[in-house]
């Protein structure tokens, strides 16, 4: 096989390129760095003589879809001081087989890759070898908390490692960045966490978990929490899903069943409905009027939270008597479901009205907890819960860059 030697390739730059051959599917570079004065490490006297030559075989990144290997004529000085030492390069490390951006490569790659196994076919290697790569990128990349920021997210996620079913990740609520993961949901340990790291957080974004909300406020004083808007807007649909479920145990077994698959034509906004949609949903209305008044609840509801993101900032007073004036519209209707979901918004009434006042949310930190799952799931699952850990934070640090390394 001929070719240009004093071509560059990308990683070789440096080298003095002698010869390329392919043997079997096998692309081989033989390479050997130029001849120049190195300095002792014993003695720093400069020296240019040889002592001899070694050849070196390292695996490097795959040319045209070939795998590639470097045979490196390794040089060896001799000092006059008798001490005998391998010439610099920029090829690979010491002790290493595989060369600096073969490692580089693969580093990234297992961070972005859909799991180790698959990346070790891409590249030739063992599994083990790309856990291990990952972990000693973990280990230099990944730094403790040593402080959380003002504002804070937090939120759980289904990890099922050894740790436990359930952790918690905590996100800066103004980069939209995780910045650590617990190893469980715990109210102790999110205590302890924040008691020890969280001196300066002033405000908090959380679903309306009371053992969330109990720990931040034992380990915090009076912090400003949160409620995400998703979180309690859902309690309200719930309700009327359940009325829903409820009444049509009534209806003939076509509507019923028709009722059932309609289902969402209730939780639509009234002026997005269709024409066809518009027509199912007073159809069943008119079959209930139970449903019916749970129906124009909802509608209630969804003026109010309209009208709370657009004044909530600058009015949130009137924004709170007007919640209130629907409380009184759900105790008029006497209908237990709503009962029950204003009894919750009774409840964590200062962290709802806080969420329009501060307009944040955990929506973000939702999307991490999506991508968290894609990873787990691709993986088949993490027994260990600090190499999850990593490869979550490791994603999202290493989100723009681009997997094609070397």
């Amino acid at each position: 096989m001929y070719m240009n030697l004093i071509m560059n390739i990308p990683g070789l730059k440096e080298v003095v390129l002698t010869k390329v051959e392919q043997v079997g599917e096998v692309v081989q570079f033989h390479v050997e760095m130029e001849r120049k004065m190195h300095r002792c490490p014993r003695c720093n006297r400069r020296t240019s003589r040889v002592h001899d030559y070694r050849i070196q075989k390292i695996q490097h990144l795959k040319w045209f879809e070939r795998k590639t290997q470097i045979f490196y004529r390794r040089r060896r000085y001799v000092c006059s001081c008798g001490k005998r030492f391998s010439e610099k390069n920029s090829i690979v490390e010491r002790y290493q087989r595989t060369s600096i951006e073969w490692n580089q490569a693969v580093s990234i790659r297992a961070i972005k890759g859909k799991t180790f196994k698959e990346t070790a076919e891409n590249y030739g290697t063992s599994a083990s070898t790309v856990v291990r790569r990952f972990d000693r990128l973990a280990s230099s990349e990944i730094r403790a908390v040593e402080e959380l920021p003002k504002i804070i997210a937090i939120d759980e996620y289904k990890g099922d490692t050894k740790e436990g079913k359930y952790q918690l990740i905590i996100a800066d609520g103004v980069t939209k960045k995780p910045l650590d993961i617990l190893p469980n949901r715990y109210k102790k340990t999110i205590k302890q966490y924040l008691q020890k790291h969280g001196s300066q957080v002033q405000v908090v974004i959380m679903d309306m978990n009371q053992s969330f909300k109990a720990a931040v406020q034992a380990a915090l004083g009076r912090p400003v929490i949160i409620a995400d808007r998703f979180h309690f807007c859902r309690y309200i649909y719930w309700a009327l899903d359940a009325v829903r479920r409820r009444v049509q145990q009534d209806f003939h077994d076509y509507d019923r069943k028709k009722c059932k698959r309609m289902k969402h034509v209730f939780h639509k906004a009234s002026d997005r409905l269709t024409e066809e949609e518009r027509w199912y949903l007073e159809r069943y209305l008119d079959m209930s009027e139970e449903l019916r008044k749970a129906y124009e609840l909802k509608e209630a509801y969804r003026e109010w939270f309209t009208r709370a993101k657009e004044i909530g900032r600058d009015q949130i007073a009137v924004v709170k008597e007007e919640l209130k004036a629907f409380y009184r519209l759900v105790e008029a209707s006497e209908i237990p479901e709503m009962e029950k979901a204003i009894k919750t918004f009774q409840n964590w009434q200062t962290e709802i009205l806080n969420s329009f006042v501060y307009d944040c949310s955990n929506g973000f930190l939702e999307g991490i907890n999506n991508l968290t799952k894609v990873l787990k799931r691709n993986a088949f699952g993490f027994r260990s819960f600090k190499r999850f850990r990593a490869k979550i934070l490791l994603s999202h640090q290493y989100k723009g860059t681009g997997v094609h390394i070397g």
